[in-house]
């Protein structure tokens, strides 16, 4: 059943260019294996142009037979395509800056410069037998007319997809909604959605894309990438399926381990409270959302965390209600009262504030002993 997205992950490529970050070889084939037996359809694998280990390390990737189509990335230059038709790829990726800040600062060259490179560039690359995807850097600081004359000439020259690039990360969703729909007017050929999250709204602006008819999107495991990084590939594969109903195709259960084998190999870690795939987001202690769990999950969780082979759990701390503290003790054996109870909560609250952590079983047990005994001197 063909996906109704299709996520082109650029973790090998945008994830390593984060600061400090490189991953060896086994790390990277490990990584590009992990994402194709999760089902991610396409992935970014490197920069020939940086030397021959590079293209070493790309055509490792590729002796694997993976089931995942393998693009990596060029600027539209000869010597950069000379470099990506030595690798064994389905795509090629060939940018050019479109913005005329970029254009005129960076490369010193015209808009009529862009638009002449297109149809010699992609033609050889066609020939070579791969398809083209054509980047438009720096595309959300462009001149939107401009914008589609290069999809235009992109189309025209036999591009499969365009890339939209927000560079910058300058784009809401608004924005990017009325840019991208207007490009989908424009032409026919694939759009593809490359966020920056400089402001945070990376996987906002990724889903607004696919509302505005995007067909693929770039994303990195964990956000890596430059600056503040780019569209998380957990977040954007839950919130379209739970946001819009749409199928990216990928075991969702894979996620967490997918995570966990990327943060080791970046030595990048994840925050306790990252979303979908931090050690805390299906944690509760909060004595009201704690009893409304209880009483059925869907009170306090959008969606079930076994969608991600995980489960939700609940902690005692200075939050704590009763119902919690009576669901804790059960599980030691231990069934205090409800004056008990009362007590045993100011004991938690002062231990969570003192220690900043829950209480484990055997202090909880020592609580209890503590009331009881209290109870025995006063009566």
């Amino acid at each position: 059943m063909a996906a109704d997205f299709i996520i082109n992950d650029t973790t090998l490529r945008d994830g390593e260019q984060t600061a400090g970050v490189a991953f060896t070889a086994d790390e990277k084939c490990t990584i590009a294996r992990a994402l194709a037996l999760a089902g991610v359809p396409e992935m970014e694998i490197g920069i020939p142009t940086m030397g021959e280990a590079e293209i070493e390390v790309i055509q490792d990737i590729a002796s694997q037979h993976l089931s995942s189509q393998l693009m990596v990335w060029a600027r539209m230059v000869d010597a950069d395509l000379d470099a990506a038709l030595r690798c064994p790829v389905d795509i090629v990726h060939m940018s050019l800056p479109v913005s005329d800040l970029q254009l005129e600062s960076k490369l010193r060259r015209s808009r009529e410069w862009v638009l002449a490179q297109i149809v010699p560039h992609v033609g050889r690359a066609l020939d070579a037998g791969v398809d083209v995807s054509v980047g438009m850097e720096d595309a959300s600081r462009a001149d939107i007319d401009f914008l589609c004359r290069v999809a235009e000439e992109a189309q025209r020259a036999g591009a499969r997809r365009v890339r939209f690039a927000d560079t910058l990360g300058m784009l809401d969703p608004f924005g990017t909604w009325m840019m991208v729909s207007r490009l989908r007017r424009t032409v026919d050929i694939e759009i593809e959605m490359h966020a920056h999250n400089d402001l945070g709204l990376a996987t906002a602006n990724t889903l607004a894309a696919f509302r505005a008819g995007a067909t693929h999107a770039n994303t990195t495991v964990n956000g890596l990438g430059e600056r503040a990084g780019n569209a998380p590939l957990e977040e954007v594969v839950m919130a379209m399926r739970h946001i819009h109903g749409a199928d990216a195709g990928i075991t969702t259960q894979s996620l967490v381990q997918i995570s966990h084998l990327v943060e080791r190999a970046s030595g990048r870690r994840i925050a306790a409270n990252k979303s979908i795939v931090g050690s805390d987001v299906f944690t509760h202690e909060s004595g009201i959302h704690v009893d409304g769990l209880i009483k059925n999950p869907r009170n306090y969780q959008s969606f079930d965390p076994a969608e991600l082979g995980r489960s939700h759990r609940m902690v005692l701390g200075k939050h704590s209600g009763s119902h919690a503290v009576l669901a804790a003790y059960a599980q030691l054996g231990m069934y205090p009262s409800v004056p008990e109870v009362a007590q045993i909560i100011e004991r938690i609250r002062a231990w969570a504030t003192r220690n900043k952590c829950e209480p484990d079983a055997t202090q909880l047990a020592d609580f209890y002993l503590e009331v009881m005994r209290t109870q025995r001197e006063t009566s």
